[in-house]
């Protein structure tokens, strides 16, 4: 059982035409988590998972997929502003290698320059104060990611 890591263009033909998808942002303390109505057209927040080992994160979002019924992922990749990968974007597709050997349901991986910033100036200008903005930033950031995904896969 291993699921395949493509991009979000070639994950559209791997994909059931129904089911919710699980949007990830995955950094170094916690994940945020994101998910997609059945038909792919909205994408909202689900939780912050405070990272552990990578056996209780997977358990944690294989959970939510099952209980979601998610057809795949979409795991944020953080490229550079050149598009060449860092440290981060290795540890990412490492992530997401040892998570495909857990499942079946395809593993799309998006490119999420600026998410985050994004995510952090609609937050600003929403007047969210620092302390609310540090909670709920990386499961906003999942939903910035998975919302560009599923755009992209409805152009398809």
């Amino acid at each position: 059982m291993t699921a395949a890591i493509v991009t979000v263009a070639d994950a559209a033909s791997l994909l059931p035409p129904r089911g919710a998808l699980l949007g990830l942002d995955i950094g170094t303390k916690t994940i945020g988590v994101a998910t997609s109505d059945a038909d792919r057209r909205l994408a909202t927040g689900v939780e912050t998972i405070a990272r552990k080992t990578f056996t209780a994160d997977a358990a944690r979002l294989l959970g939510l997929a099952g209980e979601r019924r998610c057809a795949g992922f979409v795991l944020g990749l953080p490229l550079n502003m050149d598009g060449s990968e860092g440290p981060r974007a290795q540890s990412v597709r490492a992530f997401a290698r040892n998570l495909a050997k857990l499942t079946e349901l395809p593993i799309a991986l998006w490119d999420e320059r600026l998410s985050t910033a994004a995510v952090e100036r609609e937050l600003v200008s929403a007047d969210v104060s620092r302390k609310k903005r540090a909670a709920v930033i990386d499961q906003h950031a999942a939903i910035f990611i998975l919302q560009g995904a599923l755009d992209r896969l409805a152009r398809t």
